[in-house]
């Protein structure tokens, strides 16, 4: 099992993060939680690495598909693919957006890493996340309004949801040597019981 304090989760600051000039103001917010950054690099995504990030399969291409379908629908638009190709279509509208200009996935190590940073970013849905929230300061874009340009959803980051996702998500990222183990001075003040050096 691996020790609470270590939990480690992917956060990837996504293009429109990039070019809004918010990494910095990301960075500042997640660090303020006092979860430690252990890497970060600015890459041109490939589109086998998204594709393997994304890692989607039949049923949830066939799920999303049929949402799709419904939604058209509802609004009198045709039907022109089947249900399957409207949910890869997410997929490849994601890795098209992901692709289009640099990222900046980074690593962030701490207790409950997966959950906190989920917390401060807010919903994936943008138009529903909560005031305080990264998404839900940042960004005004909505689920609804990408699905009428057929394009991604504008949210601003990812992050890893469970930790499962964490582990498998950080290979595809980052080789192990890019990991840094360092301590903070401020996890002393975190997780020691007390402050004279000496742990109980």
């Amino acid at each position: 099992m691996i020790n609470p304090k270590k939990e480690r989760t992917l956060v990837i600051l996504k293009p429109d993060a990039v070019q809004r000039g918010l990494v910095g103001e990301i960075i500042r917010r997640i660090e303020n939680t006092g979860l430690k950054l252990v890497a970060l690099k600015i890459v041109n995504a490939t589109e086998e690495q998204l594709w393997a990030h994304y890692n989607k399969d039949d049923e949830w291409f066939l799920k999303k598909g049929t949402r799709t379908i419904e939604e058209r629908t509802a609004m009198g638009m045709p039907i022109e693919k089947e249900a399957i190709e409207y949910g890869k279509d997410i997929i490849r509208a994601l890795v098209s957006f992901m692709s289009c200009g640099p990222v900046a996935p980074m690593i962030w190590e701490g207790n409950q890493a997966v959950g906190i940073v989920k917390k401060i970013v807010g919903s994936t849905e943008p138009l529903s996340s909560d005031s305080g929230t990264i998404r839900g300061d940042y960004t005004l874009d909505s689920y609804e309004l990408s699905s009428l340009d057929s394009r991604a959803v504008r949210n601003l980051i990812h992050c890893s949801d469970p930790v499962t996702d964490a582990i498998r998500e950080i290979p595809i990222w980052f080789n192990e040597n890019e990991i840094l183990k360092y301590r903070l001075i401020a996890e002393q003040i975190l997780y020691d019981v007390n402050l004279d050096g000496i742990k109980e």
